[in-house]
């Protein structure tokens, strides 16, 4: 069995890039959102070189709107390996992980949004989930960030974070502190007797938390919401910035 050691660094990683991007049209309505660029460079390709920085030596990606799109562009890609994991049918976050978990491995690896933009702080962002992994104490650990300061985010946020690293979700009608930035390391354990249909994550991470063994770790870089053509706009001229000031 292949287990990670704590602290150690997840070897297998998976984008989700089968959504529907139904906000960002009329641009989403020839291209995935995944492969939209953003300052020059594609999301998808943005996620697969933090996890190929991060060391990460085999990513599942995959699909379902215009799949043929995201195969025909993760061709290009020579590290690392990349394998497509194609979705007749949207079987939703929790289903398209679950699907793909014989290419994943049996020990923690990593889950990235196919539209999570982020820029590292001082220290690589995966390499600071992979540091807080304890895996006789957690069965997921997400990166947060600050509600308040991610870029085109308006909502109310997710989490509580306590002291000790666990999760709860914010009460109905607060603001929380920390949002989900749509990055993981999720252990295959987490998907026993998962439901048999599409399912959200959100599932997982409500079990998990009931169980104390859902924990945060809150970003130190900058984190950009992408949503619609507007948040593009931001984004292309606001991250050019950030990368410079993080260099």
């Amino acid at each position: 069995m292949t287990t990670l050691t704590n602290g150690s660094m997840p070897r297998s990683g998976m984008i989700l890039a089968a959504g529907l991007g139904l906000r960002m049209r009329p641009i989403t309505e020839t291209i995935p959102k995944p492969l939209i660029p953003v300052a020059g460079r594609t999301l998808l390709d943005r996620a697969i070189d933090h996890l190929e920085k991060a060391g990460v030596e085999s990513v599942v990606v995959n699909a379902h709107y215009l799949a043929e799109k995201v195969e025909q562009h993760v061709r290009h890609r020579s590290s690392p390996r990349i394998v497509l994991s194609v979705e007749e049918d949207r079987l939703e976050t929790g289903g398209g992980v679950a699907k793909a978990l014989p290419l994943l491995g049996d020990g923690p690896f990593f889950v990235v949004n196919g539209d999570a933009l982020w820029i590292n702080g001082l220290r690589p962002t995966l390499d600071g989930l992979a540091s807080a992994w304890d895996d006789g104490e957690m069965d997921g650990v997400l990166l947060l960030h600050a509600t308040v300061t991610a870029h085109g985010y308006d909502g109310m946020g997710d989490f509580i974070l306590a002291s000790d690293g666990r999760l709860t979700r914010r009460p109905e009608r607060t603001m929380a502190p920390y949002m989900f930035a749509g990055v993981q390391i999720l252990h295959p354990r987490l998907f026993e007797d998962i439901p048999d249909r599409p399912f959200s994550l959100n599932l997982l991470f409500d079990r998990c938390m009931k169980q104390g063994r859902l924990f945060g770790v809150a970003h130190e870089g900058s984190w950009f919401h992408v949503g619609t053509p507007a948040d593009l706009d931001v984004a292309d001229q606001l991250v050019p910035q950030h990368r410079r000031s993080a260099a």
